[in-house]
């Protein structure tokens, strides 16, 4: 190892630590094992809470299409009025438009649904930063989750198609589980769509050439699951072609 790589590596523990003390500090006391396990064993109800009362709000409200992005993009911005467009167009064919309920493009695809007279969801995360709630959301359309695999059931389970923003991290680890989770046969085949091709073919490229061609990790057939689009009408495109063939129905 070299003493640059050392050095860079030492700066990273520090800054960890110093993350992880202050966040220790924050909290009341440590806990103990036993404490965690009670814990642990009481929030079985309030993770059944949140599945039932996700399951019973959104089996109601119909076809929806589920729009992931960045929170951090601002109004005006290019993806911010892309994402308004696309959902207003979603709406107007008759589907319904879930979002994760916070802002950036969350409030662009909730705004677009809303002002266009469509079914408008928020699926809110608690969060230290960024997350929300936009004042786009149907009233009766928003939900509130403390846990993420919770809130990703219901994406996964209510939505007809995935249109995929420019975002961070986790748009990233949206759109990877559902790519995991089609390709698995554990949920019904449904349109992925990466709107942004300037954004996204420096991704799907390496997906192509390494995951694909160097390594083997996936199937030719694989890529297929993915469409790469730059406008609202090929978005809708996507989605009236492929469910002319296909039964507009819960996932699992």
């Amino acid at each position: 190892m070299t003493l640059d790589l050392k050095k860079i590596l030492n700066q990273r523990l520090k800054t960890i630590g110093k993350r992880h003390k202050k966040h220790m500090r924050k909290q009341q006391h440590h806990k103990g094992w036993n404490e965690n396990k009670t814990n642990d064993s009481w929030a079985i109800f309030k993770i059944m809470g949140e599945f039932v009362n996700g399951y019973e709000k959104l089996s109601q409200i119909g076809p929806c299409v589920s729009i992931f992005g960045s929170a951090r993009t601002k109004p005006g911005e290019k993806y911010y009025e892309l994402t308004e467009n696309v959902a207003r167009k979603i709406v107007g064919a008759g589907y319904g438009v879930i979002t994760g309920g916070g802002p950036g493009i969350m409030e662009a695809g909730n705004k677009g649904a809303h002002l266009g007279g469509g079914t408008s969801v928020g699926l809110n995360i608690e969060l230290p930063f960024e997350q929300h709630d936009n004042p786009y959301i149907d009233s009766d359309k928003s939900l509130d989750f403390d846990y993420f695999f919770v809130r990703k059931v219901m994406f996964v389970k209510y939505s007809q198609g995935f249109v995929v923003m420019p975002g961070g991290f986790g748009t990233l680890d949206e759109l990877f589980e559902a790519i995991t989770l089609i390709q698995t046969n554990k949920i019904e085949l449904f349109p992925i769509i990466l709107v942004g091709k300037e954004f996204w073919e420096g991704l799907f490229d390496w997906i192509k050439e390494t995951l694909l061609e160097k390594a083997g990790n996936i199937s030719a057939k694989d890529l297929d699951l993915i469409h790469l689009v730059d406008t609202e009408d090929e978005v809708l495109y996507i989605l009236d072609s492929f469910y002319k063939e296909f039964d507009l129905s819960p996932n699992f």
